[in-house]
């Protein structure tokens, strides 16, 4: 017998049970169920939730990757005299296993965690409700991790991971009826209950944390940071697009980011004009930043100077906001729908971004905000959006009837 005759066997022996829903989802896993519906119209196409939440794994991967060797890179980096900084993109300095080893044990646990706890809430909520397990924490699994501190705690990452799942999505009703990015409800989680872990200069390169206070500290100041405090940028722009700084696991490099947006764009999964217009939005805040500093309204003694002189468009290639414009702002169930409305959307979360970013020296990073901000109002711009284009046809009619 099969292993898909004997695993069509079990289900026959479980439908109708309570454990059936968990059941099905390891089923249905790497098969396709074998029932057919006999009635009632149908789309016939080749993607579904999992083929859809698959593709945007695949497109998380080489952050992914990339932020396994950068968590080894940062470390070496200042603790080991013979790792020198990295020349380019394909440097052997950064493509060293002795990077990859360091970032293999410290992130791959984070991603575990995730998809161990993260799925047991879904599973446990699927039974205790009686519906199919949802294939929506697929990405959001993926997503946590690489938007984590290398150091962060893993009981923290319990604790956010199941009040995100819980309060984030299925207290709504689960996947597709949550208002809220649910990875981002959990870093946000995080942010506010153990600030001290998710900011700082000693969270972003492993062994900061331990050796704080200490003569030869590890240094984990990201960009960010370190403009919020009036100093200088110390990295080269090549260094910031390719991703060779300190940060989150996976948002460093926008290099990789802008390949994940490509492939989102190309199958269709994530829209481009969120996208495009997040980009449009930070840099018409970047702009008139750097204007207000240009007129003399704002000088070097201000403790807002250091970001709001910051050249608008490096806005686009430090902190979070690439990863957080392309994987964040364009999930398709908290994002706006209308074509208009993401137009409007998307303006509004690179707008704030930066806003937020200037005027919160203590938060410098504000695209999570920004996007759980518009979470809430994109409801309300479609909304608008609609009733504007019932009363232009209202109008139509008005003036045929005339």
């Amino acid at each position: 017998m099969g292993l898909k005759q004997k695993l069509h066997t079990l289900k026959q022996k479980y439908k109708g049970k309570k454990m059936a829903p968990a059941f099905n989802a390891l089923h249905t896993f790497l098969y396709l169920p074998n029932e057919t519906t006999h009635s009632g119209s149908h789309v016939r196409a080749a993607d579904d939730l999992k083929r859809t939440m698959n593709t945007v794994i695949m497109a998380l991967i080489p952050c992914l990757i990339f932020g396994m060797f950068n968590a080894g890179y940062q470390t070496n980096l200042q603790t080991d005299p013979n790792i020198t900084q990295a020349t380019g993109f394909f440097s052997g300095e950064f493509w060293n296993w002795a990077n990859f080893e360091i970032g293999l044990w410290k992130v791959l646990p984070l991603v575990l965690v995730s998809y161990g706890v993260g799925l047991a809430v879904e599973f446990l909520f699927a039974i205790i409700k009686g519906h199919e397990v949802e294939e929506g924490y697929l990405v959001t699994g993926m997503l946590v991790p690489l938007i984590m501190p290398i150091d962060i705690p893993l009981w923290m990452l319990i604790v956010a991971v199941v009040f995100g799942v819980v309060i984030g999505k299925e207290v709504f009703g689960g996947t597709g009826m949550n208002i809220l990015n649910p990875a981002l409800t959990i870093r946000a989680f995080l942010f506010f209950a153990y600030p001290t872990w998710m900011s700082g200069d000693k969270v972003w390169v492993h062994g900061a944390v331990e050796t704080a206070g200490q003569p030869d500290a590890i240094s984990g100041e990201t960009i960010l940071g370190s403009l919020a405090q009036g100093h200088e940028i110390s990295y080269s722009i090549a260094d910031m697009f390719l991703g060779f700084i300190p940060g989150s696991v996976g948002e460093t490099s926008t290099l990789l980011i802008l390949l994940g947006a490509l492939i989102l764009i190309f199958t269709k999964i994530g829209s481009w004009r969120i996208i495009l217009s997040t980009v449009l939005g930070a840099l018409a805040m970047g702009l008139l930043f750097n204007g207000i500093v240009d007129m003399g309204w704002i000088d070097s003694s201000s403790k807002f100077y250091g970001l709001m002189n910051t050249e608008f468009w490096h806005h686009l290639i430090i902190g979070g906001f690439a990863f957080g414009a392309v994987y964040m702002a364009t999930d398709p169930v908290t994002a706006s729908q209308t074509n208009k409305g993401k137009w409007i959307y998307g303006f509004l979360i690179g707008f704030i971004s930066i806003l937020i970013r200037v005027f919160n020296p203590a938060y410098p990073e504000g695209v999570m905000l920004a996007i759980l901000l518009m979470n809430v109002f994109a409801p309300t711009i479609d909304h608008y959006v609609i009733q504007g284009n019932v009363k232009k046809r209202m109008k139509r009619i008005k003036v045929k009837t005339a």
